[in-house]
């Protein structure tokens, strides 16, 4: 297993991990499997989705941020109850083919780190198998 080490900017935030996990598995041995991308954080979490507009990224945030908002009558005492609803509806793994030792993603997809609570120091867990 290999770990990514993130460094976020902003509260809510997508990172463009595709070329480091790309990278990852063209070291490898690899031809023919699968790729894990998992994130061990409950505020943060990874998707795939358009890579080639970077606006799409920013009306993810904008509707993520609408849909569940910062200050609601949230219970969690520390105050981030909103990342962590985020983190769960994006969700925390994706797995993607590797074909001809790359990842099968379509044209304009890319694997996007999903901030949600900070900026903060993250790490991503990639299995190559």
């Amino acid at each position: 297993m290999h770990t990514l080490h993130l460094q976020t900017h902003a509260t809510t935030e997508l990172l463009d991990i595709t070329r480091e996990v790309q990278g990852l598995v063209s070291a490898s041995s690899v031809r023919e499997g699968l790729c894990v991308v998992y994130v061990p954080h409950t505020t943060a979490g990874v998707t795939i989705n358009e890579a080639a507009d970077p606006s799409v990224k920013a009306d993810l945030l904008m509707e993520l941020n609408k849909i569940v908002p910062f200050q609601d009558r949230y219970q969690h005492s520390e105050g981030n109850s909103a990342a962590h609803i985020k983190a769960t509806l994006v969700g925390s793994s994706v797995t993607i083919p590797i074909s001809g030792g790359s990842l099968a993603l379509g044209t304009w997809q890319g694997i996007y780190f999903c901030e949600f609570d900070g900026p903060r120091r993250r790490q991503v867990f990639v299995r190559i198998q």
